[in-house]
């Protein structure tokens, strides 16, 4: 059944008509638990409070799977933009970003020149750059675009799944990039992911003890407290100084964690997703954690006082509504 589940919302991530009709919506069905708000003045309010704390932040405007030039020369202008801001209010973070979102489904090149733009921008301001790495289709373009931008620039890295069979070798590739370490949020076949969740969390440990004792800084991305646990004592056990790794979460997740691991001590860092391309981001946290709809049911059908709203009840026939329709026109072939 959780297969099932995490199927389910996986392809609702992938589905553009539906990821087009959420921008309208604005945020619904607990989105705004996990996305800090829709422009720049409400990520900017996030990050302040955060900084508050000792957390540092680490920035991605929404957007992904974009099939036009114009958008995604806007987005280019927008994380231009998002950097100007960063330096503006002296904000303790950085930026990530999504090649897809950049033209990389429309042309390499014009992605690369896309990126060149941000970097430029991020350079001259000393703001590190993360590139996201999605499904992997697009690993080896990434791969490749990341070692073409660092011909020019220092201050950009990238993620590294621990799913992939091929993560060590491509992270001994990448022994002096700053790489964040997460397990794997899309949905990849056995031929080239592990499947179960004991093999992908033994091969996560053992890629992120590797990169704490070599030179490079790594994000350590794990909502998983057995393993941060582990990780702690291997960190005390080998002397590793805090400077050379931090922690990272999700923005709306667990956060009595991220604050708790922050007043620790170590470096700490939350991953604060902004924007009206929300949709395809929201349905993959829920489908890397089904468990979060129970608490995404209580947020959005009851209040403070365990009692059913009105509100919600309407926008919930209205989707169940949509999607009816949508299904019907598909099997019409419309």
């Amino acid at each position: 059944m959780t297969n099932l589940t995490k199927d389910f919302f996986y392809s609702l991530s992938q589905n553009k008509l539906l990821n087009e009709s959420a921008k309208k919506w604005g945020f619904k069905f607990g989105a705004d638990k996990f996305v800090a708000g829709t422009d720049l003045n409400s990520v900017t309010r996030t990050i302040k409070k955060l900084n508050r704390y000792g957390i540092s932040g680490t920035v991605d405007n929404l957007g992904e799977f974009v099939s036009d030039r114009e958008e995604a020369m806007r987005t280019t202008n927008n994380i231009i933009r998002l950097l100007n801001r960063i330096n503006e209010e002296n904000l303790d973070c950085h930026v990530s970003v999504k090649l897809t979102q950049l033209g990389l489904d429309i042309d390499e090149q014009f992605c690369i020149d896309n990126m060149r733009k941000i970097m430029e921008a991020a350079s001259k301001f000393g703001i590190f750059v993360n590139i996201d790495m999605e499904d992997y289709s697009r690993y080896e373009q990434t791969l490749r675009i990341l070692q073409t931008l660092r011909e020019e620039f220092e201050n950009v890295g990238t993620v590294m799944q621990a799913y992939l069979y091929r993560a060590e070798e491509d992270l001994e590739q990448l022994k002096d990039v700053r790489i964040r370490l997460v397990k794997g949020a899309y949905k990849e076949s056995e031929a080239v992911a592990y499947q179960s969740k004991a093999e992908i969390d033994r091969n996560y440990l053992k890629l992120a003890k590797k990169r704490l004792l070599g030179d490079a800084f790594t994000s350590i991305a794990t909502h998983d407290h057995n393993i941060i646990n582990e990780l702690k004592a291997f960190i005390k056990e080998n002397n590793i100084s805090h400077d050379k790794f931090e922690f990272q979460m999700l923005y709306g997740f667990r956060t009595e964690l991220q604050y708790n691991l922050a007043a620790e001590g170590y470096r700490f860092c939350t991953y604060i997703p902004f924007g009206t391309d929300w949709f395809g981001y929201y349905m993959r946290r829920l489908a890397e954690r089904p468990q979060n709809i129970n608490l995404i049911v209580k947020d959005v059908f009851y209040d403070s006082n365990n009692k059913l709203k009105k509100k919600p009840l309407v926008i919930a026939a209205g989707a169940a509504t949509f999607l009816c329709l949508l299904r019907k026109r598909k099997n019409s072939g419309k």
